[in-house]
């Protein structure tokens, strides 16, 4: 075992961790913890210690559990789910064009979801923002689109990262010019939802969000371990045993499906 890992084993498993990485997780655990507690309690009309936590065992007055369990703990809980997400899917983009700079987002991802909703409102009477699974549905017809241009989902990850940034920039002015031809107010709404807003979001957010990721963390987890081999060169990385169109389409998807 490497001296700068760390070995979690149970039965016939095991699984390295770098000490870098362990040590930082555990440094910001108890930092997230106290974010959370601050984001709960930050209000325009203040709120003490004492009545967070009473309303978050329930035993303050009906306002504050209310105020406490339904509006501003599910704010904080899919925010923390959303940023997870993408924070898991921005390294599997970073570590497959093996590239920091590398963001979902330069795949197209939040460009076609965003097409996908202003394309809706300008199709309807009324100018609203259509179901919310059209923006996921925009964002993988983008990854697909961008997937097909550079040569098929096993291709190396600098040919999708530099395709993707075209298509994107080409899908987001696109998206642009529909919008712009909009009245403010349809403008405005698909702009918020652009942008992204925590505001309004309930426990029927957040425990979809959970589900997903607990699902799609233990798949990400794997494939982030194969990842690693990418290091080295194709040559090396097959003869170890890598199927590397294969590891590089599971990898797009993955993140795709996180960030979308």
């Amino acid at each position: 075992m490497p001296e700068d890992s760390l070995v979690l084993r149970g039965g016939t498993f095991s699984w390295l961790f770098p000490r870098r990485s362990a040590l930082v997780a555990a440094l910001l655990a108890p930092l997230l913890m106290l974010l959370v507690a601050l984001a709960v309690m930050a209000s325009s009309t203040g709120m003490s210690p004492r009545d967070t936590l009473s309303g978050l065992l329930g035993t303050g007055d009906p306002g504050t559990v209310m105020i406490v369990r339904d509006f501003r703990l599910p704010r904080v809980f899919v925010g923390i789910m959303v940023g997870a997400a993408l924070g898991i899917a921005g390294c599997l983009t970073q570590t497959l064009a093996g590239n920091r700079l590398a963001t979902p987002d330069l795949i197209g991802v939040n460009e076609g979801a965003t097409a996908a909703v202003v394309a809706t409102a300008a199709g309807s009477s009324t100018g609203m923002i259509g179901d919310w699974w059209l923006g996921p549905l925009g964002a993988v017809a983008a990854a697909v689109l961008v997937v097909l241009c550079a040569g098929g989902a096993g291709s190396a990850g600098y040919r999708v990262l530099v395709v993707g940034i075209g298509v994107s920039t080409f899908i987001g002015a696109v998206g642009d010019l529909i919008m712009s031809r909009e009245n403010d107010n349809t403008a405005g709404g698909v702009f918020l939802w652009a942008v992204g807003s925590l505001n309004g979001r309930d426990w029927h957010v957040g425990t979809p969000l959970l589900i997903v990721l607990l699902l799609l963390l233990p798949l990400a987890l794997a494939v982030g371990h194969r990842l690693q081999l990418l290091r080295f060169d194709d040559d090396t990385a097959a003869c170890l045993g890598v199927d590397l169109r294969r590891l590089r389409a599971a990898a797009l998807a993955l993140a795709v499906a996180l960030a979308g």
